[in-house]
């Protein structure tokens, strides 16, 4: 009986082992690189890095104009098992920018031309089984007159920046080839509160040279119990790359991805078997949703109004440039949540996946956009018309488009920014574009971001526009009258505001308020601060405004600025560089947009004053603040409608000045203080 029970216990193990063996296996191989410029011919030039990895986290973010833009090659030893001998093995970069070859080997295996998509290789037949195996990646983030983007008010960083994996997958597998996506695209073909009708269409390769019978299994999980189940029998078609199967299925009532209220996904698994053995596995998201934007009354999730307010976010950060890890993802989220964002424009390119996956899971309804970026305010071009631009451009959108497909988050594709008619002019390929766009994904649409008037401005489905009143020019009033004589005018326009924003340094402070000069070094916190309060008013008292995005959340990169307190920075952020300092406008904000009960005293690093009689300005969304100066009570005061509380001609004392106001929430006592020295 021993025996016997120790031959199942082998026969076990060793079933279970090929099982396991037949699945998809992805090594992440992000560790001792070496790198080196391509002028550095000598190689003992080169340095150990791991990625993600850019060479302009320095130069870049000293406000070098001339930071380093060529080709930088990165190398490193892989040993390929003998036992992976009969799988096939694929490289995939998540991203390098911007034009990359690859090399096995010294064996070229191909090129991408794009800084900020995936992109994968085979090198089943490329690599030599049981040794050493050399690969080379040569990274290019020069001008190129024929990849977007050619211009942008952001840093370029060169480098390998996200991670490289090396994927193991049976002969048959579900295709890793098709634009670098997942394989899988889940159709929501009709979905409604009370049924999801959805198209699992799945592209299968076949590496081998015969037609093989297969069993591709649908199944979709809960998080508790599997919900849905069905099997289709396949043929596939020997040495092909991509073969599509769909599997449409019906769910009934179903329970919805609901933006930040509830924002639940089922799981779908997709199963490739052959005579009972799984050869293959993909799971992706399925967060059903249904959403429409009324040009008159703004954007619906799931058949109720929902105002979209939200932030811009650059993929970068003060020390690292954009080699981000997960954990800068985190940190960005995280102060966005706490800040009560509900939307977010991801500009000006694709983002890393894990950035989309946030968004899933916290229901922040998201705009994705491909790098089609104008000069905006700067004499350059944003768009060549050459048959080389325009392929790459069409190229960049189905790879955005096919690679995060399946993130509910993502509500809106963006096809451009600030682009000008003037010169090539864009408008007929913009065309191009959006019907691409609809092609690739009926069920989204599309939208751009525009600071012009013209034709190119009815084109998509939504249109939104980059306004800086009362920063570049003008008052923030000047933002009131513009929105009503467009919605006046264009009544069928669906109308949102893609950026506003001004610039502010924490080290800049006023007592009064004075608009300043954009280009100057003066940047004051208050003019950002007023600047903010006028302009949300404007926007949220408009319901045809369907959404709006703060530009930026974040200070970043722009090396060629020469403005504000540091050389290199657009300061238009709510948060420093480096996520340290929350500005007074990221307060503002946080009273506005986040429920939870808080209080804070703007003007907090204004500490030397020289006026014995100054406002205070307190943002709060509770019932009543008091103000106490000097451990005595000043007054009360209810905050407003935009939640601020403005105390006017409050004495202070030579010398220090401790102020400090407070407000009762239902569960405890809220505080805050700082301390002003009268001069």
């Amino acid at each position: 009986m021993k025996n016997l029970r120790r031959t199942f216990t082998v026969l076990f193990a060793a079933a279970f082992s090929m099982q396991v063996l037949a699945q998809r296996e992805d090594k992440l191989i992000n560790q001792d690189w070496s790198f080196r410029f391509s002028h550095q011919v000598n190689a003992s030039a080169a340095r150990r890095v791991d990625l993600p990895h850019t060479w302009n986290a320095q130069d870049a973010l000293s406000g070098k104009h001339d930071y380093k833009r060529g080709i930088g090659n990165y190398t490193k030893k892989i040993f390929i098992r003998p036992e992976w001998q009969g799988k096939r093995l694929f490289l995939r970069f998540e991203g390098a920018n911007c034009v990359s070859n690859v090399f096995v080997n010294g064996k070229h295996i191909g090129e991408h031309r794009g800084g900020y998509g995936a992109f994968v290789f085979e090198i089943t037949d490329k690599v030599e089984y049981g040794k050493e195996n050399a690969l080379l990646v040569r990274v290019n983030n020069g001008e190129q007159l024929d990849v977007m983007p050619l211009v942008g008010d952001f840093n370029f960083y060169g480098g390998i920046y996200r991670d490289v994996h090396l994927l193991l997958t049976d002969n048959l597998c579900i295709s890793p080839l098709d634009y670098a996506s997942s394989g899988v695209y889940l159709i929501q073909q009709q979905v409604t509160d009370k049924q999801a009708t959805i198209c699992a269409r799945v592209n299968l390769s076949n590496g081998t040279g015969e037609l093989r019978k297969v069993v591709l299994r649908l199944q979709v999980n809960d998080g508790k119990k599997t919900v849905y189940e069905t099997e289709k029998e396949v043929s596939m078609i020997p040495h092909t790359d991509v073969q599509v199967e769909d599997i449409g299925f019906i769910l009934k009532n179903p329970r919805l991805w609901n933006g930040m209220q509830d924002p639940f996904m089922y799981q779908a698994v997709l199963t490739l078997i052959k005579d009972g053995k799984e050869l293959d596995k993909v799971e992706q998201p399925l967060g059903l949703r249904y959403y429409v934007t009324d040009p008159d009354k703004g954007f619906f999730l799931n058949g109720k109004h929902l105002p979209l307010h939200g932030v811009c976010r650059h993929q970068e950060k003060a020390e690292v440039g954009n080699a981000l890890c997960p954990v800068h993802h985190e940190e960005d989220t995280r102060i966005m949540l706490d800040m009560g964002v509900n939307a977010v424009r991801l500009a000006h390119y694709p983002q890393a996946t894990y950035m989309y996956d946030l968004m899933d899971k916290h229901g922040i309804v998201t705009w994705a956009e491909i790098p089609f970026v104008g000069p905006g305010g700067y004499a350059d071009k944003g768009f060549v018309d050459q048959p080389s631009f325009r392929e790459n451009g069409k190229e960049q959108l189905k790879e955005m488009i096919r690679q995060h497909y399946n993130h509910p988050s993502i509500c809106f594709w963006g096809l451009f920014n600030e682009l000008k008619e003037q010169g090539d002019n864009p408008v007929e390929y913009i065309k191009e574009l959006n019907a691409i766009a609809h092609q690739e994904d009926p069920t989204r649409p599309t939208t751009s971001a525009s600071n012009q008037e013209g034709a190119l401005n009815f084109i998509t489905d939504h249109i939104a526009w980059n306004r800086y009143d009362g920063w570049y020019g003008a008052t923030p009033a000047t933002l009131a009258t513009w929105l009503d004589a467009t919605h006046k005018n264009h009544p069928e326009m669906k109308i949102a505001i893609s950026e506003y924003g001004a610039g502010a340094s924490i080290y800049h402070q006023q007592d009064s308020l004075v608009q300043t000069v954009p280009g100057s070094w003066w940047h004051p916190e208050n003019w950002q601060t007023e600047y903010h309060i006028q302009n949300w008013k404007i926007i949220n008292e408009r319901p045809y405004v369907w959404a709006s995005f703060v530009w930026n959340m974040f200070d970043f990169g722009a090396a060629h600025r020469t403005e504000g307190d540091r050389l290199g920075i657009n300061d238009k952020g709510l948060v420093t560089h480096n996520r340290k300092i929350k500005k007074d406008a990221y307060y503002f904000y946080r009273a506005n947009w986040n429920p939870e009960p808080m209080i804070y005293i703007a003007g907090r690093r204004n500490v030397n004053r020289v006026k014995p009689l100054v406002d205070v300005q307190v943002f709060s969304n509770v019932e009543e603040v008091i103000l106490i100066v000097n451990d005595c009570q000043c007054g009360k005061m209810k905050p407003d409608s935009l939640k601020v509380c403005l105390f006017k001609d409050v004495p202070l004392r030579k010398g220090r000045n401790e102020i400090e106001v407070r407000a009762n929430d239902s569960k405890k006592q809220l505080i805050d203080r700082c301390a002003w020295i009268l001069q």
